[in-house]
């Protein structure tokens, strides 16, 4: 048949997003608005909704423009259903809802986890890589096995995007265009000392609470007393969460029998975790592939482009189903659109790798 055609739309934090996007993965539109607060504080729901509110509609017409398409060219809609913030998800999904009912087109719901995953993957051209997804919201260490996206590792706390988001609150760093990228670029600062912080894996585990409140009073402390500049700071808890990270992905590779890596989600922008996992994946002779912060950061693109895939495989969303969900988990879905026995580009033949049964009937 014909090359079809989908319209995303994404908003589960503060990143806003509408993207047109083919079944190749080429990209038509992908306009995005970020909800950007004052130094020292955070994104609530209630505003970050609100903005989400005020920008859709134009944000959906600049996309079409953009793309220079009509409605009819259109084959589904699709928008995230989950997980993220409530109200922010909610905002998009009644807009794709809405849209879906004056175009007549049918509705597909995405996991927001396997949009950044499936969007890294036909980006990079990465087969089938041990995807380290790491954001304000998520962090997880997945890998395709038995027909789902397994999660071999993850958080126990709080992400690791919000460690660092929060830590930038403490030391007041700007949050624009992202905190992340603040501290990314303090962490540059000539000579950095390094100071030792907690360095917290549990077996393929990560927990990051701890080491915040640690930074948190070794910052107040050591910068009233003139021992350390906030680059030093910046600088140490980047080698340390990221250490910790390269470390459990290391061992899922192994578990896996999978030399290939791929960063997706905010902090996957991040050019010091970018060398850290080229350096693991070349001793272990594979290969890491990044993107940058086009499709790392949230995006309508990535929505629309997954949706289509699940879309063409016959996943569609009833309008009395078309709900969002704070928690969803990313095995929560079947990835009828892969097979075990995609053809490898050519490395080790891969080992069956074992996952926790699923109970019966699920």
């Amino acid at each position: 048949g014909k090359e079809m055609l989908s319209l995303g739309i994404e908003g589960s934090a503060n990143k806003l997003g509408v993207g047109i996007v083919r079944e190749d993965g080429s990209i038509l539109s992908n306009v995005r608005h970020t909800y950007i607060t004052p130094p020292g504080t955070g994104f609530l729901p209630k505003e970050t909704a609100e903005h989400h509110r005020i920008h859709i509609v134009r944000l959906v017409r600049e996309a079409m423009k953009e793309a220079e398409i009509s409605p009819s060219d259109l084959d589904c809609i699709c928008y995230t259903k989950g997980p993220g913030m409530g109200g922010p998800l909610r905002v998009g999904a009644v807009v794709a809802r809405m849209l879906a009912q004056m175009w007549s087109k049918p509705l597909v719901g995405v996991n927001h986890c396997i949009a950044h995953i499936e969007m890294g993957r036909v980006v990079t051209g990465a087969n089938d890589p041990v995807a380290l997804y790491v954001s304000g919201g998520n962090t997880q260490v997945i890998a395709f096995a038995q027909g789902r996206y397994q999660i071999f590792g993850e958080t126990i706390d709080i992400a690791v995007g919000n460690c660092l988001d929060r830590f930038a609150r403490v030391v007041n760093l700007s949050n624009d265009p992202s905190p992340g990228y603040n501290i990314e670029q303090a962490a540059k600062v000539e000579d950095p000392q390094f100071l030792e912080l907690p360095y917290c894996v549990k077996g393929m585990d990560v927990s990051f609470a701890g080491i915040l409140s640690n930074i948190e009073e070794v910052a107040n402390a050591k910068l009233k007393a003139g021992e350390c500049r906030i680059g030093d700071l910046c600088f140490s808890l980047q080698e340390t969460v990221f250490g910790m990270l390269v470390e459990t992905t290391e061992r899922a590779m192994a578990h896996c029998g999978n030399n290939e890596v791929m960063a997706v989600g905010g902090v996957g922008c991040n050019k010091r975790l970018h060398q850290m996992l080229v350096q693991m994946a070349e001793q272990r002779g594979g290969k890491a592939y990044t993107t940058d912060d086009r499709y790392c950061i949230d995006n309508g693109a990535m929505i629309a482009y997954t949706g289509l895939v699940m879309f063409r495989h016959g996943h569609v969303t009833p309008l009395e189903e078309s709900t969002c969900t704070q928690r969803f988990r990313t095995d929560d879905v079947l990835v009828n659109w892969r097979t075990d026995d995609a053809p490898a580009p050519a490395p080790a033949p891969k080992q069956s790798v074992w996952c926790p049964a699923r109970p019966e009937g699920s």
